[in-house]
């Protein structure tokens, strides 16, 4: 017995050493300089801290932890910042899973071969099995692709996708699918989220991406929102006007002019009951003849997707609201 605690002893002392070299170590570690008792600055650039007074090194070869990178405003350093991909509403699990690459090449970049090949398209199968693990999930997923093709299809930017994707799951959670289908319910989200902000497509567009008709479109985007209680505002032709000169490669004094037209339309009283498309189409076309372009109501026509006739009827509408610049138009 007195054998075994006399062994133990230098074991105890030698541990009792470290641990006061240790606190010996942590309390030198001051911002005063030891020599002259000078303040410490740090040179991130050579990695050493010195003193202010006599120039001694106190520390070199230090490691910087900061980023390799500069950022000169809150939102660029946001942007650089490196620490994993954002969370997301437009995926199922809203990316916090991992992917397979479908690549089947290891990390030199080198070509599996057909036994590691079967493999991996085994590993990338239970992949895609774990990460939709019931029903819902697998709802979800196909509704946030459908949203994504369709978005993709019309131009929307990334803000609708999302707005989209939050309405829709919504719905999912408070039970509003039965009885519909899920192209449906997307197709209605996308379409309520393209209008929430500001950025809204027509339903003829809708229904050329969409797997579903117009009926059905339009029934199910009243019932979305109805239950939803979601807050939309009937679509400005404003809206639709930029869309519409960029892609008859119009000039921005065409823009400008339209916009007043359909200002003083709004204030007569003309664009009551009136397609907001329609009214875009016109102000586009009696624009471009106030500014001496060339453009023909065919062309506004099959950019704006509505008939010639529309067209002429609407303009006649809004020249007769304002004459700009008192002149007459022919």
């Amino acid at each position: 017995m007195s054998e075994t605690s006399t062994r133990s002893r230098p074991t105890e002392r030698t541990s009792e050493r470290k641990t006061d070299e240790k606190v010996e170590h942590e309390e030198t570690k001051t911002d005063v300089c030891p020599e002259c008792g000078g303040g410490l600055v740090t040179d991130s650039e050579r990695g050493e801290t010195v003193c202010g007074e006599c120039g001694l090194v106190v520390e070199e070869d230090e490691i910087d932890p900061g980023p390799e990178w500069r950022a000169f405003d809150a939102a660029e350093k946001d942007q650089k910042s490196r620490v994993g991909a954002p969370t997301t509403n437009m995926m199922h699990d809203k990316g916090l899973s991992t992917n397979i690459g479908w690549q089947d090449k290891d990390a030199y970049g080198n070509s599996l071969s057909s036994r590691q090949r079967e493999k991996m398209q085994r590993l990338r199968t239970w992949n895609e099995r774990f990460r939709t693990r019931d029903s819902k999930e697998r709802n979800l997923k196909q509704a946030l692709g459908e949203i994504d093709r369709m978005a993709s299809a019309l131009g929307l930017p990334e803000n609708v996708r999302e707005t989209a994707s939050v309405i829709y799951r919504r719905a999912l959670d408070e039970n509003l699918l039965p009885g519909r289908s899920i192209e449906g319910v997307a197709t209605a989200s996308l379409y309520a989220a393209a209008r929430q902000a500001g950025n809204p497509r027509s339903l003829d567009e809708i229904e050329r991406v969409s797997r579903i008709g117009r009926m059905e479109l339009t029934r199910t985007y009243r019932y979305v929102v109805r239950e939803l209680n979601l807050e939309v505002q009937p679509a400005d032709p404003e809206s639709y006007v930029p869309r519409f000169v960029s892609d008859l490669e119009l000039n921005e004094e065409v823009s400008r002019r339209a916009r007043e037209l359909v200002d003083s339309a709004r204030k007569e009283g003309v664009l009551s009951g009136k397609s907001p498309v329609g009214i875009a189409a016109a102000a586009i076309y009696a624009a471009a003849l106030l500014s001496n372009e060339r453009v023909t109501q065919g062309e506004i026509s099959e950019v704006a997707d509505i008939s010639e006739v529309t067209i002429r009827n609407r303009y006649k509408e809004l020249l007769e609201a304002k004459s700009v610049d008192g002149t007459r138009v022919q």
